[in-house]
């Protein structure tokens, strides 16, 4: 009898409290979906997507864009730049362009390759964050084959993609009157993501950059070193150079163009580039033609939803679209078996 009260008591403790939660007895709510409430979002949403579709691409369209390709035009600086041996020999090219109307508002200015594959697995890997935040400039383990000069310095910044960097000089200038040429106004400031100018990328703590910077050698690639990048502005050298930055974000496809100036507007540029003769002056200095890729400078505005690119706008489109059928197809089956259970009905 004792052994059997024991059992009892055992049992009893392991239950679960006598409460709503735990017995599982909290009130709920069933919901009772209906045809005409399924068919009524799925059109609403369809409705929805087929709308914004709609706007993202009208927006996209009313973007003015030009491009203008210059590989095959700077024929002779392209072939220069195949042989290693002349890195030290300025190439120069200009290429005139005639802007049919004026592109209102503000402007930018992108450089577009073709055929470079930023988004290689070893490439991708090939950067030492820990050097780019400053805290470590010897830190070089993952920059294979560009950690180390030949004499074992460490290179800073190390690593293949800031070896690669895009360095060609872009200068674009305006026919006044069609007959005096003036240098069209950029800036190349705030061309960068916020948070790759203020959170990953900073430079030592040091008053002077160049000592900051010593023990370390510049990559191989490069005419100058990291602290020398821009002798207009000094607060735009070390790894918070702008057009560095920009660089240092890969990109996922192998055609790809990233910002590379935007148009200060004053003077003849207030209301932005008016029509007219124009022209890129070029210091050529970045290879492409021996992976068979191709350059451009790009001229574009923007809109509230980016730039010109039409992926948005038919993804919400085909989107729409399909949810449509969907709905369509869903209330045809709906209304052939409410016939048919109507026919059941009447037999």
């Amino acid at each position: 009898m004792t052994k059997m009260k024991r059992i009892s008591e055992d049992y009893q403790s392991r239950l679960p409290d006598n409460t709503a939660l735990k017995q599982q007895q909290l009130p709920a709510y069933r919901l009772q979906l209906s045809a005409t409430g399924v068919l009524s979002g799925f059109f609403a949403a369809g409705a929805f997507c087929l709308g914004m579709g709609i706007i993202l691409i009208l927006s996209a369209k009313s973007i003015k864009e030009i491009e203008v390709k210059y590989t095959k035009i700077c024929a002779n600086c392209a072939e220069l730049r195949e042989d290693a041996t002349n890195f030290d020999k300025e190439c120069t090219c200009s290429i005139p362009f005639y802007l049919s109307e004026t592109m209102k508002g503000n402007i930018y200015m992108y450089y577009k390759l073709y055929g470079f594959y930023q988004n290689l697995y070893q490439y991708i890997l090939s950067r030492s964050n820990s050097q780019l935040l400053g805290t470590d400039l010897k830190d070089v383990g993952n920059c294979a084959p560009f950690s180390n000069s030949h004499d074992g310095t460490p290179i800073a910044p190390c690593g293949a993609i800031a070896n690669s960097i895009f360095n060609d000089t872009i200068i674009l200038s305006y026919n006044l009157n069609s007959s005096i040429p003036i240098e069209v106004p950029m800036l190349k400031s705030k061309i960068t993501w916020w948070t790759d100018k203020y959170v990953k990328f900073q430079n030592p703590s040091s008053i002077n950059l160049s000592s900051a910077f010593a023990g370390t050698t510049k990559p191989p690639y490069w005419s100058k070193p990291v602290y020398e990048l821009d002798e207009e502005d000094p607060g735009n050298n070390g790894f918070l150079n702008d057009d560095f930055i920009v660089w240092m974000r890969t990109a996922a496809f192998p055609t790809f163009k990233k910002l590379y100036r935007r148009l200060n507007r004053i003077q003849y540029f207030i209301e932005g580039l008016p029509a007219g003769n124009y022209s890129f002056n070029i210091t050529y200095n970045f290879p492409v033609t021996r992976f068979k890729g191709e350059k451009s400078v790009v001229l574009s505005t923007l809109t509230w939803s980016g730039g010109s690119s039409l992926f948005l706008g038919l993804a919400y489109t085909v989107t729409g679209a399909v949810t449509w059928l969907a709905a369509f197809s869903m209330m045809a089956i709906h209304l052939m078996l409410k016939k048919k259970k109507m026919l059941f009905i009447q037999d």
